[in-house]
């Protein structure tokens, strides 16, 4: 029995048990266990065939699932399997419906930042975030964004990652004028494969095209694996289109503009690099990832990767001031450091 059928068998004490006093929810799963049974469907199962429908009705159960502390694990595991399948199947409005709950949830159920005076402490998933280790990660993702100001590039790279926040500020900041062209550059890795199974620069570019903007405005590199790749792949596709800018507006998640503008200058440093992304504070990024010990986590990796990577040849050097490296120092020794590279 698959997850969206299992609404057919449902009893009405798992339904109070599920929704409790959430009207919206018990109506949503009352719809959804009613268009199953529809006699007008033939069987039950018949209507879990077209993509449509199995993505709304996935979407319903997951978001039932989501309500609950208990299930929202199985919750957060069914909403993505949702989100594939649309954009799998061009479900534009439902994907973004999707990412909608997936935001509302995330902020109410898994980002107790600590946001009242006197709390010093809040837990997510055991894991103790400190008001001083909060601010330290504040200190590091001020640190990543190069605070450029925007000027009119004569073209743009879109650098792939799990953050599709990159094709949003692409897309704006096409709209408002600042470059004619857009490279969208990645291929997968382990991070991304289950999110974006064709490829980040193909799935951006998708989420692009279903945001309005135009087929022509926009090149594919789908082959990239890492950042320098990401620019020395994109300057190629550039070449054999017979363009050759002189200056280049790089679009990244915002805590990797530094590292992405270093990786430029060593590996393209004939161009202007102007650097930008979606314009969010740190606590508006959590919530958008929903997990803020991972989020740290990617902030003190790529702090890592800023500091080490000169040193390989892989990009240029780039100041760190001593507040940073403090804060830095801070985060390792408090065990934030899923992200670091291996010896």
């Amino acid at each position: 029995m698959n997850d969206v059928t299992k609404l057919i068998h449902i009893t009405p004490a798992e339904l109070d048990q599920l929704v409790g006093d959430n009207d919206e929810l018990f109506s949503l799963l009352v719809v959804a266990e009613a268009v199953l049974t529809s006699p007008l469907q033939g069987r039950a199962t018949a209507v879990t065939d077209a993509p449509m429908q199995r993505v709304r009705l996935e979407t319903a159960y997951g978001h039932v699932l989501l309500s609950d502390r208990v299930t929202v694990d199985d919750g957060v595991v069914i909403l993505d399997r949702a989100a594939r399948e649309a954009a799998q199947h061009g479900l534009a409005h439902q994907l973004r419906s999707i990412e909608g709950i997936q935001r509302t949830i995330q902020g109410e159920i898994r980002l107790p930042l600590p946001r009242r005076p006197g709390s010093n402490r809040v837990s997510v998933k055991q894991q103790v975030i400190t008001d001083e280790q909060w601010q330290h990660a504040c200190t590091i993702w001020d640190y990543h964004q190069m605070h450029h100001d925007l000027s009119r590039c004569d073209v743009a790279i879109g650098l792939g990652s799990h953050d599709l926040g990159v094709a949003r500020a692409a897309v704006d900041l096409h709209r408002a004028g600042w470059f004619p062209l857009l490279v969208f550059s990645g291929a997968t890795s382990t991070t991304t494969a289950a999110r974006f199974p064709r490829g980040e620069a193909v799935h951006y570019r998708e989420h692009a095209l279903d945001l309005g903007m135009s087929e022509e405005a926009i090149l594919l590199e789908p082959n990239a694996t890492n950042t320098g790749q990401n620019i020395a792949l994109s300057r190629q596709v550039l070449a054999d289109a017979g363009i050759r800018p002189g200056s280049v507006l790089l679009i990244s998640k915002p805590y990797m503009e530094r590292r992405a503008y270093a990786t430029a200058r060593k590996v393209w440093p004939e161009v202007q690099v102007v650097c930008a992304s979606e314009p969010l504070e740190l606590d508006d990024y959590v919530s958008s990832i929903g997990d803020p010990k991972l989020v740290i986590d990617m902030l003190v990796g790529d702090l890592q990767r800023v500091i080490e990577y000169p040193k390989l040849g892989y990009a240029i050097e780039q100041p760190v001031p001593g507040e940073v490296h403090d804060a830095y120092q801070g985060l390792l020794r408090a065990g934030f450091d899923s992200r670091l590279l291996t010896p």
